[in-house]
């Protein structure tokens, strides 16, 4: 009734409609913020940008846009919503690990080969591509390239080179910060904890280094090489050695707290709630517990898993070399919940990637967006 000395009765209508709007869009704009993408439902492809150049490094997310590296150093610019071109970028070379993007562009190492004379060369490269146009914004040679992949923070990249150099450089202008030299070439993807930088050689070392100054803080010892992505779950570091053991070490007293024999080499350590998936050559996926490393179970897939898998939820994504699909599994009992064909012979290296809603796989002919996450787009 107190409504009525200050609105005229023609405005009840109005006023009715907008509540019941809101009692509608509310809930709706919640479910679609907090929607996320699930593996064990089926997932539909989105789109498909077709390609026969694709090498075995994910591409590199940053919002609203993918930047997809190709053979002979191309690199491409998609849009995330529907797969379209913005740019493309011919850097030369070849692209020598995975990239790095934020919102300024994107940084990218690359490998040029040697020509015949006695003479040095600098064979390595790291530039920045700007975001918008896909031009190098610098770039600065190497001794030797940057392998497995590039990492960074809020102001530098980090990298590990083929002739044990390590490499912290600033993403704004290209300048090194500082640069280290190891006894042992670098294939391991860096990891970045807190103010650590965490990653592992040739030899079997892994070492822990302050990002800040490039000084060795401690290192364990393996008897193969470290070439899996270490992990960090529960303030342990876990590694994978191609001595086929996996090594929980505490991250404050850096004492060895487990290790555990898989059936290989090991590939690959994904962290999950659900416990530790580790990969290794003999095509077994298995989940081992975080507090002794007991295996919960095992999975044999149909191929090698190079590539590192993707958790999401209660369900994990392989993409085994031999066969046509992806293949998803059950975090809790490692059945297989789904699967994703790719074409025939279409798995590579390339680890399958999330931007938002949408789940990327790099194929052999092309780079693939599948989702079951409805958009205002697809209403």
């Amino acid at each position: 009734m107190m409504l009525s000395l200050f609105l005229p009765r023609n405005k009840y209508p109005l006023i009715l409609m907008f509540g019941l709007t809101l009692l509608i869009l509310v809930p709706t704009f919640c479910y679609r913020a907090t929607a996320q993408i699930s593996l064990s439902r089926p997932l539909i492809e989105r789109w498909h940008y077709e390609m026969d150049r694709t090498v075995n490094f994910p591409p590199a997310i940053s919002k609203e846009r993918i930047y997809l590296p190709l053979t002979t150093g191309t690199l491409l610019s998609l849009r995330t919503l529907d797969g379209n071109l913005n740019w493309r970028a011919e850097i030369g070379g070849e692209i020598s690990a995975g990239l790095v993007a934020d919102e300024r562009g994107v940084y990218i190492a690359s490998e040029t080969q040697a020509s015949a004379t006695y003479f040095p060369q600098s064979t390595g490269a790291l530039r920045a591509i700007g975001s918008q146009s896909g031009i190098t914004l610098w770039m600065r040679t190497l001794q030797a390239p940057i392998r497995g992949a590039l990492v960074s923070n809020e102001t530098t990249l980090f990298g590990g080179a083929s002739d044990g150099r390590l490499y912290a450089v600033a993403k704004q202008t290209g300048e090194l910060l500082w640069i280290n030299q190891h006894k042992s070439p670098f294939l391991c993807p860096p990891l970045l904890s807190k103010d650590h930088l965490y990653i592992g050689d040739e030899r079997g070392s892994f070492l822990d280094i302050n990002q800040s100054t490039g000084r060795v803080i401690w290192r364990y010892q393996t008897r193969g090489a470290i070439r899996a992505t270490v992990a960090v779950a529960n303030q342990i570091i876990f590694l994978g050695s191609s001595d086929g053991y996996v090594y929980a070490l505490d991250e404050r007293t850096h004492r060895l707290r487990w290790r555990v024999r898989m059936g290989g080499s090991v590939q690959s350590i994904v962290p999950t709630e659900k416990g530790l998936i580790v990969s290794s050559l003999d095509n077994f996926v298995y989940n081992l517990t975080y507090g002794k490393g007991d295996k919960l179970w095992k999975r044999q897939l149909a191929g090698r898993i190079i590539a590192q898998p993707l958790a999401i939820g209660d369900s994990v994504i392989f993409a085994p070399l031999a066969g046509d699909e992806c293949v998803i599994l059950d975090l809790r009992d490692g059945k297989k919940l789904n699967s994703l064909p790719v074409g025939e012979d279409g798995n590579t290296a390339a680890s399958p990637v999330l931007a938002g809603n949408l789940l990327l796989l790099t194929t052999r002919r092309g780079l693939k967006a599948y989702t079951n996450v409805l958009t205002e787009d697809h209403e």
